[in-house]
């Protein structure tokens, strides 16, 4: 497909690569003011000038993090649900704190957020989720306003978002989801912030963006054949794949790939691999315009370990 003169994703297509890491808490305590005061006290502990130290010396252009995923608990303050349901989210605003680190470096900063709420039960009131309404129409209406206050508060310090969870299951099928109105709140505080909607896409053997409204594939890699992306991972036979162009139906190439962890649990162990592999795949997805995420573990108090935190500095000198 031809290149439009610009796009939205254009930074990501000219930087190197980009981090992710799944930053998720699950409180204990007995009751939810327990829980509560657990999460803001883990989040306290964030050490956020070290964090970003890290991202920054590997040579990364763009951090993924994740606002919170199916705990139920969340890693910013939101004036949305705290005015619905209180106790969800911290007194401090890590993921602001982390963004305009980043940005003040010269970073950009993706927020990841589950497009549904179909995992944290305690939190269906407070958004309207339907046991049996697959369209999902009043909490649609009430997450749109959910994503619109954090993307209000974030304002440029946030350039992009990364919604997970647009599946084909019954209780919401992607069919039903208003890309369009989700995308309009993501950009109520920067009207320049990238979309990406993940259906699982590669796991199933297809690379098709879920909508072309999208501004760059999502990507979600669960492991590799070789130096290659092995496509329909979740079938018997998966084939090694690369892209060969950078727009698919218009959308961004863009590939998220696990490293010394996993996003399959059990199934799969942490996916550790050599260098060379890394740089091959890098180098191959870059050499048709596409972008790569490396998503990396991350302890709770913001530190990446030592050995993976090195490989990326390792790969980050070499693209220099």
């Amino acid at each position: 497909m031809s290149s439009p003169a610009r796009h939205a994703a254009d930074w990501m297509h000219q930087g190197r690569f980009g981090l992710m890491v799944h930053y998720l808490h699950t409180p204990a305590g007995n009751t939810p003011a327990e829980r509560t005061a657990h999460h803001d006290r883990t989040i306290a502990g964030f050490d956020c000038d070290g964090f970003v130290d890290a991202v920054v010396s590997t040579g990364a252009d763009w951090l993924i993090f994740t606002l919170g995923q199916n705990t139920g608990y969340y890693n910013s303050p939101n004036h949305y649900l705290d005015g619905q349901q209180p106790g969800h989210t911290p007194q401090r605003d890590l993921v602001l704190e982390i963004a305009t680190a980043l940005k003040a470096r010269g970073r950009r900063f993706i927020a990841y957020l589950p497009a549904e709420t179909f995992g944290p039960r305690e939190l269906h009131r407070a958004f309207g989720w339907s046991q049996t309404d697959p369209t999902q129409v009043e909490f649609q209406r009430r997450y749109r306003q959910f994503i619109a206050a954090w993307s209000g508060q974030y304002g440029t310090a946030c350039d992009g978002w990364w919604f997970d969870g647009c599946y084909e299951w019954d209780a919401f099928p992607n069919r039903h989801l208003d890309f369009a109105g989700y995308i309009a709140a993501a950009r109520a505080g920067n009207p320049a912030a990238i979309t990406a909607f993940n259906d699982g896409a590669f796991c199933v053997g297809k690379v098709k963006p879920v909508t072309p409204l999208e501004d760059y594939h999502p990507g979600e890699i669960h492991t590799l054949i070789g130096d290659q992306i092995a496509l329909g991972w979740w079938k018997a036979d998966p084939v090694p794949y690369l892209p060969t162009e950078r727009f698919v139906d218009g959308v961004q190439w863009h590939g998220l790939l696990p490293v010394d962890s996993t996003f399959a649990g059990p199934d799969l162990p942490d996916q550790h691999y050599a260098d060379e592999v890394l740089m091959s795949l890098l180098r191959q997805v870059r050499a048709v315009g596409g972008a790569l995420t490396f998503n990396l573990p991350v302890a709770l108090d913001g530190t990446i370990p030592a050995a993976t935190l090195a490989q990326m500095q390792r790969l980050g000198q070499a693209m220099d």
